[in-house]
C-alpha cells in the first residue's frame, strides 16, 4: 500500500503541477501540428476515415475554421485536417481551377497549417477516376503535395479457409486499372501523380469491427510526411501504439539518467520529494505523445495531487519496505531505477486512457492498479543495475 503524501508533500504539490504542465508545454512545441487535407465528395466517408485513424469526429478535431467556400479547417494541438468539399457545379472555373485557388489561400496560412499529406477519397464503387478528379490529383501535385488515393468504404470477402481477403470483380477492375491507366476513348497511357493506391473500410460488412486497410493507410501517411512532422503524426494517430512507445522511451531513460543525477549524493528519503520535478516532467512529456490534454480535464489540485501520489515520498517510502537493504536514502541506482519504473506504469496507464479503456477523470484512482507492477519494476531495475557493477 502506497503511504498517503505528508504536508511537506503537500505544499511541493505546486511545483510538481507546474513541471508537469511546463514539460507538457514544452513537448507540443517541440512536436508541432500534423496538418492533412482531405478531399472528396460528400458521403464518402471523410469524416468515418478521420475518427478510425485519429480517434476524432471530423468536426469536433478542434477549432473550426470556415477558411473559403468549400474548405474548412479543423484542429487541435496534434493535428489540423484541411477538408475540402466536392466542388460547385456550375461554377465558371473547372474543379481543378477551384482547387488551385484553395491551395493558394491555404498556402497563405501560417506555417503550423501548412498541408503536410493529402488523401483523396474516392468511393469504392467508382469504376474510374473522373478527368476532374484527375485534374486536381495533377493540380496537387503540381503544388508539391503527396497525394494517396484512398478507395472507401470496400466491402471485403474472407475467405473461410484460407483468410485472405478478396474485393469484388468491379472494383479490383478499378484497381487493375489504376495501377496502369489509360486513356479512355484512345487507350493511351496516362499519368496520374498519386503516390500510392490503398483500399479502406472503416467497418465490415456487417457494419461492425474496426475495418480493413487502415493501418496500410497510416504507414504510407508516416512515411509521406515531412521528417520534422514524423512525430506529430504518430502522436495524432491512435492505430499504432508502438510508434508511442518508441517516442516515449528514450524519454524514460532521459528522465532515469537524471534522477541518479540528482542522486549521485544519496538523497534522505525525507527529502525524495526533490525528484518529482523530473518524474513529472517525464510524464507530462509522455501524456503529450499519447495525446492526452490531463491539464484541461483534471482540476490543477488533482493534478498536484496526482504527481505527490505518483512520485517521491510516499514512493520511496513504499520501496524500502518492499525491497530489503536499500536503507534510509535514496541512491543513484534507487533513484533511477524508481524513475524508470514510474515512466513505463505511466506510460501503460496513458495507454490505456488513450484506447479507451479508462476513463481520463479516473486517472488519479487507476494508479493503485498499477503500483504492484512499479514495485516489482524497481526491483528488477535495481537488481539489473547493482550486476552491471
Amino acid at each position: 500500500m502506497i503511504e498517503q503524501p505528508d504536508s511537506q508533500a503537500a505544499n511541493f504539490a505546486p511545483a510538481t503541477d507546474q513541471a508537469f504542465i511546463d514539460a507538457t508545454q514544452e513537448a507540443k512545441s517541440r512536436y508541432g501540428r500534423f496538418n492533412l487535407a482531405i478531399i472528396g465528395d460528400s458521403g464518402v466517408g471523410k469524416s468515418s476515415l478521420v475518427n478510425a485513424v485519429f480517434g476524432r469526429d471530423l468536426a469536433k478535431v478542434g477549432k473550426g475554421l470556415p477558411v473559403t467556400r468549400g474548405v474548412e479547417y479543423y484542429h487541435d494541438d496534434a493535428l489540423g485536417i484541411w477538408d475540402i468539399e466536392g466542388f460547385e457545379i456550375g461554377s465558371a472555373q473547372s474543379p481543378a481551377e477551384q482547387l488551385k485557388a484553395h491551395l493558394k489561400v491555404i498556402s497563405e496560412r501560417p506555417t503550423n497549417e501548412q498541408i503536410s499529406v493529402v488523401w483523396y477519397c474516392v468511393h469504392s464503387s467508382s469504376d474510374r477516376l473522373t478527368p476532374a478528379a484527375i485534374a486536381m490529383i495533377r493540380e496537387l501535385d503540381a503544388a508539391g503535395l503527396p497525394v494517396i488515393l484512398v478507395l472507401t468504404k470496400v466491402d471485403w470477402a474472407k475467405n473461410p479457409v484460407t483468410g485472405k481477403r478478396t474485393v469484388a470483380n468491379d472494383l479490383q477492375q478499378f484497381v487493375d486499372w489504376l495501377e496502369a491507366p489509360t486513356d479512355g476513348e484512345t487507350g493511351s497511357p496516362i499519368t496520374i501523380p498519386y503516390e500510392r493506391v490503398i483500399l479502406t473500410s472503416t467497418r465490415d460488412r456487417h457494419g461492425k469491427g474496426k475495418g480493413h486497410g487502415l493501418g496500410e493507410l497510416v504507414a504510407e501517411t508516416l512515411t509521406l510526411s515531412p521528417e520534422d512532422e514524423k512525430d506529430a503524426f504518430r502522436i495524432a494517430q491512435r492505430l499504432n501504439l508502438p510508434w508511442k512507445r518508441e517516442m516515449a522511451r528514450p524519454i524514460i531513460t532521459s528522465a532515469a539518467t537524471l534522477a541518479g543525477a540528482a542522486a549521485a549524493t544519496p538523497i534522505p528519503i525525507a527529502d525524495a520529494l526533490t525528484l518529482a520535478p523530473i518524474q513529472l516532467g517525464m510524464m507530462g512529456r509522455i501524456a503529450t505523445i499519447y495525446d492526452l490534454e490531463l491539464k484541461t480535464m483534471m482540476s490543477a489540485g488533482a493534478l498536484a495531487q496526482l504527481g505527490v501520489q505518483f512520485a517521491g515520498q510516499a514512493l520511496a517510502r513504499s520501496l524500502i519496505k518492499v525491497i530489503p537493504g536499500v536503507g534510509s536514502v535514496v541512491s543513484a541506482t534507487v533513484a533511477a531505477a524508481l524513475t524508470a519504473a514510474i515512466g513505463e506504469a505511466w506510460m501503460r496507464l496513458c495507454e490505456q486512457v488513450h484506447t479507451g479503456k479508462i476513463d481520463i477523470t479516473k486517472v488519479a484512482d487507476s494508479w493503485g492498479d498499477y503500483a504492484p507492477n512499479l514495485i516489482s519494476l524497481v526491483r528488477q531495475g535495481i537488481e539489473q543495475r547493482i550486476a552491471k557493477k
